[in-house]
């Protein structure tokens, strides 16, 4: 099996902590070369340290901020003028705040669209020619189990990420004769900080503690236990070797048999 990402350029989004960070650490075990982009560059200059390197890798990062789009583009496009094109775009960026969908107001759907689905579009408009030139190409969007369950609580986020999934279905389709594939991963409840997040928010909403909210979202798992991120980075980065080659628009679950539908 071919898992070789050597000589691969890597792009990866909201990649200083959490399942980012756990694929751009994956990729670099792999052989890429990984290129970070967030909005703390205190944190982008520790976290390309820590990134394996072989001795031959060239690992860099980017600062923009996925709420300002404008930014996000005009970053990667000054970046690209001057380096090589990229082989694997990672998107991903923080989940939208929770609460019921009624409740949202049109502005948290309007920033929500912005940071997922036009900066999902900016970036692989950007990178999809070096990807044709190159003649290999991926593109993996970290959403979420909601494309195929909403969650309760999440409305803006169970909107959005559906938006992702239905544009990454479409991108596959257009993309597939260049040697390009196009998938989503899906994580389920993983051991972040925007998991602790979200048990905060119910603890407080139930008035159970917290630890009691994650041991009932454990219970819920047949692996009957929250994921680690570093299982999440795997799967996403299997997706980016040439032993993934024929898989193209998928949604893949990294959720440990919770859902309960194929």
């Amino acid at each position: 099996m071919n898992l070789d990402l050597t000589d691969k350029n890597a792009l990866v989004g909201g990649s200083t902590q959490g399942l980012g960070w756990a694929t751009a650490f994956e990729l670099a075990l792999l052989g890429a070369n990984v290129t970070l982009i967030a909005r703390s560059e205190e944190s982008l200059q520790s976290r390309v340290l820590q990134l394996p390197n072989s001795g031959k890798q060239v690992h860099n990062y980017l600062v923009a901020d996925f709420s300002d789009y404008t930014q996000v583009e005009g970053v990667v496009s000054t970046y690209l003028q001057s380096s090589s094109p990229f082989h694997i775009l990672i998107n991903n960026t923080g989940g939208p705040a929770g609460g019921p969908l009624l409740a949202a107001s049109v502005e948290a759907l309007q920033n929500a669209f912005s940071s997922h689905v036009v900066c999902n579009q900016l970036l692989a408009q950007l990178l999809v020619p070096g990807m044709k030139a190159a003649g290999y190409g991926r593109i993996v969007n970290i959403i979420s189990t909601s494309v195929k369950s909403p969650l309760e609580g999440l409305g803006v986020s169970n909107t959005i990420r559906a938006a992702v999934a239905n544009w990454s279905k479409t991108l596959a389709t257009e993309l597939g004769p260049f040697g390009i594939t196009v998938n989503n991963v899906l994580p389920g409840s993983t051991d972040t900080a925007r998991l602790d997040s979200i048990i905060q928010n119910k603890a407080q909403a139930s008035g159970n503690s917290e630890k009691e909210i994650r041991d009932q979202m454990a219970s819920e798992i047949p692996a009957r236990r929250i994921g680690k991120p570093e299982e999440f980075g795997a799967a996403a980065a299997f997706l980016c070797t040439p032993a993934a080659t024929y898989i193209n628009g998928i949604n893949l679950p990294v959720d440990g048999g919770r859902l309960g539908c194929l």
